[in-house]
């Protein structure tokens, strides 16, 4: 459990605050690149750890991330005319650069030079993988471009989505380092899923619903291990990789992709849940592709023309009692992106930890919030930056592997965790 303070310190991102600070010191998606398809295409809002921002590329195709709002009267610029080079206000023709720079106040004479005074808050952006990606922290300890896998891979061999989830980043998270509820909540889907069935492995989820936990410090966060029993006598082991702060990835099955997730606040009682697949040693199959497309892993289905689910909180995630009595999915909610935003969000927008009962399995979860709450505490206290900001520390992967019951899976499985470009996951 935490105490009310502790969960505030945890939970909370906004400007300021020691776990904002600590979040800005990252490279974090915000966009698709196909959310700003073109140059001088219309701008897109975005609210990224409680900063309303706006995006846009302009017509030289540079990409800009800006205050939303017009220095002159507070006018959102999301209405502005996206042309020559920069975001004209339509209320009284202010103009702004890329880096937030006013170029033009059409009512002041041009020797003036009032323009140059006027300068919005702006972060620098960069594209990789398909996503737009910005960092908020101080200028001089902006770290090296993003270096995960999946946007370092040929762009025909990842493919990436994002939801809205209504509740708190940190228990989204912690659903994401969580491998026991995989043989309740999502054992109906482990055979039917296009990327999940057909995996050995997923039999011995559905066999053994007590797996043992064996939680491992890594430099840049933690290695979570989740061990089944196998054939004879040899255990299975899930080895799901956390790093700091909100960069989970989900133990591979078969030849199917790799998936994980990167858990972006939009303010304390929202996020954005990033979903990535994809396969290090070969193209995406169309199948595969176009599974991804109708919901299936890791992602889901949207209300159509935004990113909210179709099945979310307004329709009750088009629950089907009929179908949980059957068996066919154990919570009556359909998906497995779908099943684990409904119980998260069913929590509440930031759930009380200080009513919590916590018992080994959630070994994970405990040593993530110490992690977290250390480095921004260092980060707050010693100006100490967090870990995981080094491509080398961004060159991991998750494993599946069937072990002897001797074997220290963290010795066993250290290849197996570390991304070798090129080369097949480790995988049951």
């Amino acid at each position: 459990m935490l105490r009310k303070e502790q969960n505030d310190f945890v939970t909370q991102t906004g400007p300021g605050t020691p776990m904002g600070n600590m979040f800005r010191s990252y490279w974090l998606p915000i966009l698709l690149s196909s959310e700003l398809p073109e140059n001088d295409c219309p701008p897109v809002r975005i609210q990224v750890m409680s900063e309303k921002m706006l995006a846009f590329r302009d017509t030289s195709g540079r990409l800009g991330l800006i205050d939303e709002f017009c220095a002159h009267r507070g006018v959102s610029l999301w209405f502005g005319r996206n042309e020559e080079n920069g975001i004209r206000c339509p209320y009284h023709g202010w103009k702004y650069d890329v880096s937030g720079q006013c170029t033009d106040v059409p009512s002041e004479p041009e020797e003036s030079g009032y323009c140059n005074k006027i300068k919005l808050k702006s972060y620098p952006v960069i594209e990789k993988g398909g996503v737009i990606w910005t960092y908020m922290g101080p200028a001089e300890t902006i770290p090296p471009e993003p270096a995960w896998e999946f946007c370092t891979v040929p762009a025909n061999q990842s493919y990436m989505s994002k939801r809205l989830q209504e509740c708190n980043w940190l228990q989204a998270l912690e659903g994401g380092i969580d491998s026991s509820h995989v043989s309740f909540l999502h054992s109906g889907a482990l055979n039917t899923d296009p990327l999940f069935k057909g995996s050995h492995a997923n039999q011995y989820n559905l066999n053994d619903s007590r797996p043992v936990f064996e939680v491992v410090d890594a430099p840049d966060g933690l290695y979570i291990g989740a061990r089944r029993m196998a054939e004879e006598g040899r255990h299975y082991w899930r080895i799901t990789p956390w790093i700091m702060p909100c960069f989970t990835m989900v133990p591979p099955r078969a030849d199917h992709p790799l998936h994980g997730h990167f858990w972006v606040p939009i303010d304390d009682h929202s996020c954005w849940a990033w979903s990535f697949d994809y396969h290090p040693a070969r193209a995406l199959t169309d199948k595969e592709v176009q599974a991804m497309d109708d919901g299936a892993g890791v992602h889901c289905k949207y209300v159509p023309g935004t990113f909210i689910p179709l099945a979310n909180k307004s329709n009750d995630y088009l629950m089907d009692r009929a179908a949980q009595k059957r068996g066919e999915t154990y919570s009556g909610v359909s998906g497995i992106a779908i099943q684990d935003s409904s119980l998260q969000e069913s929590m509440g927008p930031i759930v009380n930890r200080e009513r919590e009962n916590l018992v080994g399995t959630d070994n994970g979860i405990i040593m993530a919030r110490q992690r977290l709450m250390k480095a921004a505490r260092a980060l707050q206290d010693k100006g100490t930056l967090p870990p995981g900001r080094s491509p080398e520390e961004q060159q991991v992967r998750s494993a599946a592997i069937v072990l002897p019951p001797d074997a220290a899976y963290k010795d066993a499985a250290k290849e197996a965790l570390r991304a070798v470009p090129g080369t097949r996951q480790t995988s049951v």
